[in-house]
Order: C-alpha cells, then sequence, then structure tokens
C-alpha cells in the first residue's frame, strides 16, 4: 500500500503539478501586496482622499455594511489579471518550452473541430469517422477551425 501512494506522489505530473501550486501561492501573495498597497491607494486617490473609497453609500452614511466599494472590486479584477499574467509568463510558458526540447506537447491549440448533422454536436475531433455523443457515421469535409 506504502509502495503504491510512493509511485502515485512520484509521478512527475503529480510534481510539476505541485510545484506549480506552490509557486503560484507564492506570487499571489506578491501580488495580492501590489494591489494592496499601489493600486488601492491610486483607486483611493481618485476619488479625492475622502470616504470609505470608491463607490456609492447606499445606506447611512459612514456605514461600511451598506457601502458598494468599486475600488475593491476593480483592485480584485486587476489583481487576478496581473496574477494570471506572471502564471501564464512564469510558469506555462517555460514549461511548454522545457517540455517541447523533451519532444514532448503539452497545452497544445485545438484542431478542426465539425459538428454531427444527427445530434448537432460541435465538439467532433475532424478526422472522426463516428459521432462520440450519438454513434452515427460522420460525413467528411465539414471541419470548422477550433
Amino acid at each position: 500500500m506504502l509502495k503504491g501512494f510512493k509511485n502515485f506522489v512520484m509521478r512527475g505530473d503529480i510534481v510539476t503539478v505541485a510545484v506549480g501550486l506552490i509557486i503560484a501561492l507564492a506570487l499571489s501573495t506578491l501580488i495580492k501586496a501590489f494591489t494592496d498597497f499601489v493600486i488601492n491607494p491610486v483607486i483611493a486617490r481618485l476619488q479625492g482622499g475622502h470616504g470609505l473609497g470608491l463607490g456609492w453609500q447606499l445606506g447611512r452614511a459612514g456605514n461600511r455594511a451598506t457601502y458598494l466599494d468599486i475600488g475593491s472590486f476593480i483592485s480584485a479584477v486587476i489583481y487576478f489579471i496581473v496574477f494570471m499574467a506572471v502564471v501564464y509568463f512564469f510558469i506555462v510558458v517555460p514549461y511548454k518550452h522545457v517540455q517541447a526540447r523533451r519532444g514532448v506537447v503539452v497545452f497544445e491549440e485545438p484542431g478542426q473541430l465539425k459538428t454531427c448533422p444527427a445530434c448537432l454536436s460541435e465538439d467532433l475531433p475532424a478526422a472522426a469517422a463516428k459521432c462520440r455523443h450519438c454513434g452515427t457515421d460522420q460525413p467528411s469535409g465539414t471541419a470548422r477551425p477550433a
């Protein structure tokens, strides 16, 4: 039982995912600090430096529970975009390059697809002879770009 667990944990793809998650968590902390201490003050300054932040008070003045904080939402969107860009350019692109040098294709672009005339499924590979959903024979030459 322990040998099976060891083999599972030591598989290359599990180790790769674990390393990627650790790096992503570290980058998340860095990017969160960037949005909290650089982006948020800029957004707060856009309002003029008074009030709860960039947004609208829906209830009694000064009540945080009824304040619609658009500045925090903008900050979260910026955080998400920066985080995804960092993950893509610092994890995905180098990983694709390393795997390509090893002869392994990862994150490849989807190929040509076609639509089944019987059930209208739109996710069939262009070379499919039968529909994976309804099992009908497929005509050739009806592929479209993915």
